[in-house]
């Protein structure tokens, strides 16, 4: 496999007088277009206000950084005020209307990751807004409008008319956004950071997966996810999805080594990840990293919502399922060299602290 799997970081989409959009471009990134998956992040400063919109993709939403509020509107279902803060994590099914809101001082930036095999360019986000000077109505002809709103049409130009931002605007301060809900909360967000840990070894690292049993709504998007966090110099396992399902990392923080290995054996990707990277693992292929002294944390999605995992080494390893027998013989070693294989890593699984 020929293609560029080197990370990339996002690139400035569009910015307002209430902050920023930025995305990974297929073009840079071609595993976006290949693997079908979009990725984008939106920055607000305080008083930032993201319009409402819908999109042609499913998406999972994480808050990297900041405190806000999260709109968000079901098919014929009422409007869900949500109080949303870094960790949490939140399942956006296809047309779903959202908005963003952020009332503090300390920017809001929040993820997406989402899958566009359905999109209308593959590898992107489309988005369709319905106010602004690119909302939907503005498309369609006074009469129009005036007859589905049932208002006048000099009503209804000032209301088309009256956004002149594309995206994101900046609300006065005296404006009162409706108030989150706590029970809102449930069933839409997980946060990743005070959830129970699905993997934690010490020194080595901790996992969160979402899935459909602590977020029922990923059913509906598609896609699992996952937060890291791994220890300085630790290791993660050298391993792959055996579900035919593609692995998005954005690394939130921190720094770290990372090898891809692919088809016939050949290494496809060496290289240090840095925070705000992205990138891609292609189906089957084995990924493994290594933390710099100060730790990694990444987030993940991956393209089903129940992922399953096979490790090439450690405790849960595929090696450790493997009989004696057939280790010898695929290895071409001595049963003494078999025996010093399998009494290693017997009680590590998935992470591996450093070396003593």
């Amino acid at each position: 496999m020929d293609i560029d799997l080197t990370p990339k970081l996002a690139k400035k989409v569009y910015e307002g007088d209430g902050g920023a959009y930025y995305a990974w471009c297929p073009n840079e990134l071609p595993m976006l277009g290949e693997g079908n998956i979009g990725a984008a992040k939106l920055a607000l400063e305080k008083n930032g206000f993201a319009l409402p919109r819908y999109s042609d993709s499913s998406k999972v939403a994480h808050v990297l950084q900041g405190n806000g509020v999260a709109g968000i509107v079901l098919p014929e279902s009422e409007e869900k005020v949500i109080a949303i803060k870094k960790g949490d994590a939140i399942a956006i099914p296809f047309g779903v209307v959202t908005w963003w809101y952020n009332k503090e001082d300390s920017e809001l930036v929040v993820l997406f990751l989402g899958e566009t095999s359905k999109a209308h360019k593959a590898g992107k986000f489309t988005d369709f807004l319905l106010t602004g000077s690119k909302g939907i109505f503005t498309g369609f002809s006074a009469e129009f409008v005036s007859r589905a709103w049932d208002l006048e049409e000099n009503i209804v130009k000032s209301l088309v008319g009256s956004q002149s931002c594309n995206e994101i605007v900046k609300l006065d301060p005296s404006h009162k956004m409706p108030e989150p809900i706590e029970q809102h909360r449930e069933g839409m967000v997980l946060n990743c950071l005070e959830a129970p840990l699905d993997v934690d070894v010490k020194n080595g690292g901790r996992v969160v997966v979402l899935n459909t049993k602590n977020l029922p709504l990923v059913g509906e998007v598609g896609l699992g996810a996952d937060l890291v966090r791994l220890d300085g110099n630790a290791m993660c396992s050298p391993g792959f999805s055996c579900d035919s399902a593609l692995q998005v990392t954005y690394v939130v923080r921190g720094s770290g080594r990372v090898e891809v290995v692919g088809v016939d054996g050949r290494k496809v990707l060496e290289t240090t990840l840095k925070g705000g990277n992205l990138f891609i693992v292609p189906r089957f292929f084995v990924v493994s990293k290594i933390g710099d002294p100060d730790g990694m944390e990444w987030f993940s999605i991956i393209t089903t919502p129940n992922p399953i995992f096979t490790h090439l080494a450690g405790a849960t390893s595929v090696w450790k399922a493997l009989s004696p027998e057939v280790l010898q013989a695929a290895f071409n070693v001595p049963p003494e060299v078999e025996g010093l294989f399998r009494s290693k890593r017997t009680s590590d699984a998935i992470f591996f602290p450093p070396p003593k």
